[in-house]
């Protein structure tokens, strides 16, 4: 009978990897309610991706799906079908070192058990049932020649309330003003950056980024791939502004290119989290959903606002040598592509309030 480890093994060094690496499969096990287990892992290793391992004839059939599970139906994603894996790693964890099969960090992202539907060469239908991730899926060969060729698709509604990402959330724009807003306190206040405007759709750890004009411009800041990785596997559209400050405070546009020491992404509104547009809901809310995600990196950040405090968030962009700030009212939406008086941008050297 053939071994369905021999290639798993083939593969890694027992003496150099912390990886599970059985002389031989356990016997095939299945619980009590026909169910099976199952695993996904975060894997950074060359490139981000996740792993879904499940449970099969006593050993746990694989899978790297570079941009994970899909949340909604109507996409597909690759699923490339790799060797199988012992059971020992459904809860593997661990750094895989440099230069071994699989180098890079290894997470558990979730776990669970499945109830099989169909399992066939060429197509995999389960429903998955885990911590995080629950949905009808099915795994089928897209007919490569190497027989590593999948994609997997969600076949059941996403849960009640879910919207997919949006495709395209052309910025709001400030209008232009002489002074502060007089009742100050119905309104939040931050510093205005001129920079190169941009509008970033994260999901699976993959950055897709739109500038003013909607031109993909990710190919210019490949130094903000990173930001994506850190927050997979959460989904969003930020909204923000590329700038490079330099050593002694002064701000210019981020035109793009590579990655320099001064470079970053200035984030300071939330347009879509997990499913669920933000657009219409209260710029205060935004901004705490926004301070929520703690988004604070080598290049990107989000700046401090000031609530109902317009006179000091302007001495604070006077003392720093910025050219003024941004007003919104508390109570506003998001108005994509809309220049509104709901947002106010005031120049530090105009205000006479």
């Amino acid at each position: 009978m053939a071994d369905p480890l021999e290639e798993y093994r083939r593969k890694r060094d027992a003496a150099r990897t912390p990886e599970p690496v059985p002389r031989r499969a356990p016997p095939r096990r299945q619980l009590a309610d026909g169910t099976a287990r199952f695993v996904i892992q975060q894997h950074h290793a060359r490139s981000l991706h996740w792993d879904l391992r499940l449970e099969h004839e006593g050993v746990l059939a694989s899978w790297a799906v570079p941009r994970g599970l899909p949340r909604d139906t109507g996409r597909n994603h690759l699923a490339v079908h790799t060797e199988d894996h012992p059971m020992e790693y459904l809860d593997f964890h661990g750094e895989i070192p440099a230069g071994e099969y699989g180098g890079g960090r290894m997470t558990v992202h979730d776990r669970g058990t499945y109830r099989c539907e169909k399992w066939r060469d060429d197509e995999v239908v389960v429903v998955l049932d885990g911590e995080r991730t629950s949905g009808r899926y099915v795994l089928f060969a897209t007919g490569g020649r190497s027989g590593r060729d999948w994609m997997v698709r969600r076949t059941d509604p996403p849960p009640e309330g879910w919207t997919g990402m949006p495709e395209l959330v052309r910025p709001m724009r400030p209008t232009p003003a002489t002074k502060l807003p007089a009742d100050e306190a119905r309104w939040g206040y931050e510093l205005r950056w001129d920079g190169v405007r941009a509008v970033a759709y994260v999901s699976g750890g993959r950055l897709r980024l739109l500038a003013e004009d909607d031109e993909d411009v990710s190919g210019a800041y490949p130094w903000l791939r990173e930001l994506a990785e850190e927050l997979a596997p959460t989904e969003v559209v930020l909204d923000g502004v590329l700038v490079r400050i330099d050593t002694a405070g002064r701000v210019r546009p981020a035109r793009g290119g590579r990655r320099t020491p001064d470079a970053q992404y200035l984030i300071f509104d939330l347009l879509w989290m997990e499913g669920v547009t933000s657009v219409d809901v209260p710029y205060a809310q935004r901004r705490e959903l926004l301070d929520g995600l703690a988004l604070a990196g080598g290049h990107w950040q989000t700046p401090p606002w000031f609530p109902g405090a317009g006179r000091e968030a302007l001495r604070t962009g006077r003392e720093q040598g910025l050219p003024g700030v941004v007003a919104k009212r508390l109570d506003s939406v998001y108005e994509p592509g809309r220049r509104s008086r709901h947002w106010l941008s005031i120049d530090a050297s105009r205000d006479t309030s």
